[in-house]
């Protein structure tokens, strides 16, 4: 015989909980720190917050004028163009004439990749995460020791994240992945991907085995991030077969992969690697082929500025903190530690840019007659790698460890090193540190969009 009370949800007070703000207070921090940059999550927090302080009505009309802000901001124009720039970006093209409507893959039913260091053993995962049966290959069994060991390990920890776990991947059956010395087993794979080290003749000597060996249709890949695919197809037999299969790292886990013609590269193997790359659920661009293709062409000006930032009186963590705060999701110094500083070392060695083939009498700071900063070079020559050294421009818990420390040891350095070559230290503002390491980074992709290295913006985007 009681009246029932309001059924509605919305018509019912928001209960007073014990603790909100402190709640709130924490919530936000993370999101904070997870999305930096971002509008949308934090006024998506906002909209949460009116919900618990305000009634229904008004908390509705607060979320719509917050909707109303994100609407005609610049990131929903910019989110919503990245958003058809990963779609437009699968109707590929090349200035022969190949493109996506008239060439067909070829079926990728079992994989082999060659060197099983950070980049090899993230593109394992992938292939087993694919489904798709992999043979990992190694020259001894030291080193294919240690990466079956890092591999399962990586497989392990993606198992867990998935639903129904490790049975999924199934990465214990030999059927599915298969570690080895032996060449021989790579005669059947319908793809190889090698993940060696950066060095033309290793690269090359590989390639030269991989055409002697594999099935005539095999598609021969290679994981280089600037090395001329050309010169390592003109190993072959078969350069028709050669592509470039740019992985970023940690490849397991980043989205993107490059995927570099050559001069003789065929449309059916380019339409091969864009099918895989799809397959691994990653982003596949193609791109032509010059020194450092998109990817690291573009990077490297953005790195160079940020170094010569350092000669002049700033500090990395100064400098990831401007790029991270305006939405980047880690600034070039910790970017440089994850990769490892040793990869761009061993390339600029064998450019002769730096180490002994460099010609005596060559001014420290230039190279070429243009500006060179041999920051990093000191560094490696110092053992710091980054992250896997536990040192490189931060200190970090130990080796392969993750949380970057600002270094005392690295400012003595620098302060050392600015000394030395009389550099009078100042003070670099936030606007300076993005301007002069955006404005490069653009300025090159122009270039490239000029010299028709990449088809259209969406490709660099």
């Amino acid at each position: 015989g009681q009246r029932l009370g309001p059924r509605r949800l919305s018509l019912k007070a928001v209960p007073a909980l014990p603790n909100t703000e402190e709640f709130l207070q924490e919530a936000l921090v993370k999101l904070k720190k997870r999305s930096r940059g971002f509008l949308a999550p934090e006024l998506c927090f906002q909209a949460v917050r009116a919900a618990t302080e305000k009634p229904f009505a008004e908390g509705v009309r607060r979320e719509r004028e917050l909707f109303g802000v994100l609407l005609s901001s610049g990131q929903a124009r910019a989110l919503q163009y990245a958003f058809f720039a990963e779609r437009a970006v699968r109707r590929w093209a090349t200035p022969a004439g190949a493109c996506w409507s008239s060439a067909a893959p070829q079926p990728v039913r079992s994989a082999a990749v060659i060197g099983l260091g950070t980049m090899g053993r993230g593109i394992v995962t992938s292939l087993v995460k694919a489904n798709i049966p992999v043979v990992a290959l190694e020259q001894d069994l030291e080193y294919l020791n240690k990466g079956r060991k890092a591999v399962m390990l990586l497989l392990q920890h993606e198992a867990m994240k998935m639903e129904g776990g490790a049975q999924t991947l199934d990465f214990h059956n030999p059927a599915r992945l298969q570690f080895t010395v032996d060449f021989d087993l790579l005669r059947d794979v319908d793809l190889v991907i090698e993940a060696v080290f950066e060095n033309m003749a290793l690269k090359k000597e590989i390639f030269h085995k991989l055409s002697k060996i594999c099935k005539p249709g095999a598609l021969l890949c290679t994981n280089t991030s600037a090395l001329n695919i050309d010169e390592i197809a003109s190993a072959t037999s078969r350069p028709q077969q050669v592509i470039g299969t740019h992985f970023f790292s940690p490849a397991h886990v980043m989205r993107l992969l490059e995927i570099i013609y050559g001069r003789h590269t065929s449309p059916t193997a380019t339409a091969t690697a864009m099918q895989l790359a799809k397959a691994l659920n990653k982003v596949g661009v193609v791109v032509g082929n010059c020194s450092g293709f998109v990817g690291n062409r573009m990077m490297y000006p953005y790195v160079q500025q940020a170094v010569f930032l350092l000669e002049e009186g700033s500090r990395p963590e100064a400098v990831d903190q401007v790029l991270e705060d305006f939405g980047f999701k880690i600034g070039p110094f910790r970017m440089s530690d994850l990769a490892g500083l040793d990869v761009g070392w061993r390339s600029r060695q064998d450019q002769g840019l730096t180490g002994p083939s460099l010609p005596a009498g060559t001014p420290a700071r230039q190279r070429h007659g243009q500006r060179y900063s041999p920051l990093p070079d000191l560094l490696c020559e110092h053992g710091r790698f980054g992250q896997k050294a536990g040192n490189g421009w931060y200190r970090y818990e130990k080796a392969g460890g993750r949380t970057a420390t600002p270094d005392p040891w690295l400012h003595d350095f620098l302060a050392r090193y600015r000394h030395t070559h009389r550099i009078k230290t100042r003070f670099i503002d936030q606007e300076e540190i993005l301007e002069r390491c955006l404005f490069p980074l653009i300025n090159e992709g122009f270039a490239i969009l000029a010299e028709g290295i990449a088809s259209g913006p969406e490709h660099l985007d």
